[in-house]
Formats: structure tokens, sequence, C-alpha cells
């Protein structure tokens, strides 16, 4: 429960993690932009996290793309020593998951689940979390699909490039 606070939390800072770069190169605790992943620290507690919104994201509902209002769409990895995070994914979707949804994230072809409560999502654990990392570091995308409560079905697309240089950054930067 303390990691689902933690990311409830960031949900606060969320403004300082804004989508988009304007947002971002606002934030005081930026401290590091690879490619299209940038690197936060926060102190008191130390936690430390990568992290990208979608460079495309597409909308639909019975199989026809529709408008939805969604607030931030962010694609995380997060480390927070006093906790013993270490490259734990979140996603926030921008919006309520649909009660008792998964969310399903495809990285370059390899398919990975994650639970959902609220508006964010997680793997079911430490070593799918791993998993995860690994799978995206050597890979290009990662798409991932989630449904609503409204039942629309939501798809953003996450590039890659600068992943592996911002996770190893903010590992680094956590004692890792």
């Amino acid at each position: 429960m303390g990691i689902k606070t933690t990311f409830a939390a960031l949900l606060c800072v969320g403004s300082l993690v804004a989508s988009g770069a304007m947002a971002q190169s606002q934030s005081t605790n930026r401290v590091a932009q690879k490619t299209k992943w940038s690197v936060f620290v926060e102190d008191n507690p130390t936690e430390c996290w990568s992290v990208s919104a979608p460079e495309e994201t597409v909308n639909s509902r019975d199989g026809r793309v529709v408008a939805a209002t969604r607030s931030q769409i962010l694609l995380m990895v997060f480390y927070r020593p006093s906790e013993g995070a270490k490259g734990q994914i979140a996603f926030t979707g921008g919006y309520p998951f649909a009660s008792g949804s998964t969310v399903n994230v495809n990285i370059s072809g390899n398919e990975f689940e994650m639970f959902t409560e609220g508006e964010w999502a997680w793997p079911a654990s430490a070593s799918d979390d791993a998993k995860m990392v690994t799978a995206m570091k050597r890979g290009a995308s990662a798409i991932v699909t989630g449904v609503s409560g409204r039942g629309t079905v939501t798809k953003d697309t996450f590039s890659l490039l600068g992943f592996t240089a911002a996770v190893e950054d903010a590992e680094k930067r956590c004692g890792g």
C-alpha cells in the first residue's frame, strides 16, 4: 500500500511532470532529459523516477475513434530506497480505469499485464517489473492499452528512445 500511496503523492507532484516538455522544463526537480524520457529526483524521502508522455494517443469506443477528456498520461519507472522500490513501473492513464480491468502493455511484441486501481496501473510483482524494464531497454516502443470506467478503449504509444539512459540515471541517483 505504501508504494500506491507514493504514486498518489506523485500525482500531486504531477504538475511537475505534466505531459509535455514545457511543463517538465518548468519543474525544479527534473535533473536530466534523455531523448524522450526525463529524470526527476525528490528529497525527504529520496525518490527518483524516469518518466515519459505518449507520442500518440488513440481513444475508441465500439471500434470507432472518439474524443476523450483525459488528464496526465504518464509511464514511469520509480525508485524509492526507503520503501525498497527498485525499478517499479507505473502508468497513469488520465482517467479512472474500469473496475477490475487490467492494462495491456506491448513492448516491441512482448506482452505484459498490469492491474489497475483508480487512475493507476502496476505490474503484479517486482519480478514482473524487472521483466518489463528489461523489455523496455531492448524495445523501441511501448503500447499501453486500457479501458476507462466509461468503456472507452485507450491506446497510448510511448517511445523508448532514451529509456535505458533515463532509468539507469534514476537508479544511480537513488543509490542503485
